[in-house]
C-alpha cells in the first residue's frame, strides 16, 4: 500500500465531506464549559451566548490565543452593555462617538459612581486586559493552557457582576 496514494485519497475524502457538510454558519455551541459556565450568559444577548461559546470551544480545541481575546472582548461588550443600560454610554465614546479602547472602558467602569464595583471585580480586571492584549497584539506571545486557567475566578466574578449591573439577568 502507497501511503502518500492512501493519504491523497483520505484528504479528497474529506474535501469531499466537508463540501457536502460545511461547520454552521454562525459557528456551534460549545461542548463543555472549561472557562465560561453558559449560564451566567444564558437569556441574556445572543452574540454574549456566542461569545462565551466560542471562548470554550477555543479552549477545548487548544486555541488559547483565540480564547484570551474572545475573553477580552466579552468583558469589552459587558462594559460597554453596562454603559448602555444605565443610559449613560456617552461616557464612554470619543468625541467621534467611537467607543474608548478597552483600558480607557476599564478606567471609566471603575470611575463611574453609578455603581459599586466589588474589590475582586476592580483587581481582575487588569488581568484579564493583559492576556487578551498580549493574545492579540504580541508579536511573541503565544497562550498557553495555565494562561486561560489563571483567569477562570476572575472572569466569573466580572462577567456575573457585569451582568447584574446592566440588568441583563436577575441573580
Amino acid at each position: 500500500m502507497d501511503i502518500a496514494k492512501t493519504l491523497q485519497v483520505a484528504k479528497q475524502l474529506r474535501d469531499a465531506v466537508r463540501e457536502k457538510n460545511p461547520p454552521a454558519e454562525e459557528g456551534e455551541p460549545s461542548s463543555a464549559e472549561p472557562v465560561v459556565y453558559f449560564s451566567l450568559v444564558r437569556g441574556t444577548r445572543p452574540y454574549l451566548e456566542k461569545i462565551v461559546h466560542q471562548i470554550n470551544g477555543s479552549y477545548e480545541g487548544g486555541w488559547y490565543d483565540a480564547s484570551a481575546v474572545m475573553t477580552r472582548r466579552l468583558v469589552e461588550t459587558l462594559i460597554i452593555e453596562l454603559f448602555e443600560a444605565r443610559g449613560i454610554a456617552g461616557k464612554i465614546k470619543n468625541p467621534k462617538g467611537d467607543f474608548l479602547y478597552l483600558r480607557d472602558l476599564i478606567s471609566a467602569l471603575i470611575a463611574e459612581p453609578s455603581w459599586n464595583l466589588t474589590r475582586n471585580t476592580k483587581a481582575a480586571l487588569p488581568r484579564l486586559k493583559d492576556v487578551g492584549d498580549q493574545s492579540a497584539h504580541s508579536r511573541y506571545f503565544v497562550a498557553h493552557r495555565q494562561d486561560i486557567d489563571k483567569l477562570i475566578d476572575d472572569l466569573r466574578v466580572v462577567i456575573q457582576e457585569l451582568v447584574t449591573l446592566a440588568n441583563l439577568k436577575k441573580p
